[in-house]
């Protein structure tokens, strides 16, 4: 996979505070895929491009589902989200936050082969 440039990170209490909410909610959020996360340094740390404001971004939670299904693990995901994709001309994630779902879709099919 490409090289991921520098990303800014969340805690959950920063979800928390963000989206007025519990850790138990946030923790629920991941396990629904509908935000991914990785530990740096022993801590959860979740992307904060993978919300807006505060809610989870839209289309984040198919796409997630489709990299597990193309058999990609929670890292994998969050590399390929995060990384260039020649496909796209853009990050994966860049695509999503202009509301280009389906064309990220398309790019991760080719995935699954």
């Amino acid at each position: 996979m490409s090289e991921i440039p520098a990303v800014q990170y969340l805690t959950v209490p920063d979800l928390v505070e963000r989206f007025s909410s519990t850790p138990s909610k946030i923790r629920g959020l991941l396990r629904d895929q509908y935000i991914a996360g990785i530990r740096i340094d022993g801590v959860l740390s979740i992307p904060a491009e993978f919300v807006r404001e505060n809610e989870t971004l839209e289309g984040l939670r198919g796409s997630l589902i489709q990299l597990a299904d193309a058999g990609l693990s929670n890292d994998q995901a969050i590399e390929w989200l995060l990384a260039d994709n020649d496909e796209l001309g853009c990050r994966p994630i860049d695509s999503l936050i202009a509301g280009h779902k389906a064309q990220v879709r398309r790019a991760a099919q080719s995935l699954a082969f």
